[in-house]
């Protein structure tokens, strides 16, 4: 009988023990950097620019090195095109400086998957190293203008089909930082929010939405009958 309790004693400890490590939070090390000088353009990449069918874009878009903008007869552009010239080389060093970061700060470790949940200011980073959004993703600011939702991923940030970004409690899309180690995708008919700092490339499919920036470093924005309206200039 005294084995017997013993080994329930234990057990016991072992569940107790096991919720423990569950309850407390996962923390990564996550470079973050809140805000882009340059705030003109909607749209910036590396190589190209490559638009297919009726596309509309509120702000400036621009390359750099990279000249190539194609499909421009069916874009409309509510801005400007900086085409490898001094303010679109002005932007992409600070598209570098702001992908960089000067302050490494905890971020709080959460799931690939974002859809469904319900996220305050903060930090966060990819346990795995990559977001997928399905369904609705909702940011709360709870009141706060100045409230910031900053998210790393090493590799990838893949959006599902028809899925959405809600901004509620007065969250401001220059707020939402998305910090993408590789490429991000949009999928078809998805709504996103948030400037995406993209190491390589950006991916939007047919009828995506976007508030916003698209920034790729190194690599091509691709769009295909999208609206896009930069957040940073529009909004205030």
């Amino acid at each position: 009988m005294k084995i017997l309790n013993k080994m329930r004693f234990i057990s016991l400890q072992t569940t107790l023990l096991t919720l423990a490590i569950v309850a407390v939070p996962t923390t990564c090390m996550a470079s973050q950097q809140r805000v882009i000088t340059n705030n003109r353009f909607a749209v910036l990449a590396g190589t190209t620019i490559t638009n297919t069918g009726n596309t509309s874009i509120n702000g400036d878009v621009g390359l750099f090195p990279g000249t190539a903008l194609t499909g421009q007869e069916s874009l409309s552009l509510n801005g400007n095109a900086q085409l490898a010239n001094a303010t679109a080389n002005v932007a992409k060093t600070d598209l570098i400086t702001s992908y960089n970061g000067d302050v490494i700060t905890p971020a709080t470790c959460i799931p690939t998957e974002l859809g469904g949940k319900t996220l305050t200011h903060g930090d966060y980073a990819s346990g795995s190293g990559t977001f997928e959004i399905t369904g609705t993703l909702t940011l709360d600011a709870k009141g706060d203008p100045n409230a910031h939702f900053i998210f790393n991923t090493a590799s990838t940030l893949v959006t599902a089909t028809y899925s959405n970004i809600r901004l509620i409690n007065g969250a401001n899309p220059n707020n939402v930082i998305w910090r993408v180690g590789s490429s991000a995708t949009l999928q078809t008919y998805s709504h996103f929010e948030g400037r995406i700092f993209a190491l390589t490339s950006i991916t939007v499919n047919t009828g995506a939405s976007v508030r916003g920036q698209l920034l790729a470093r190194n690599g091509a924005v691709t769009l295909d009958s999208n609206k896009i309206t930069n957040s940073a200039k529009f909004i205030h």
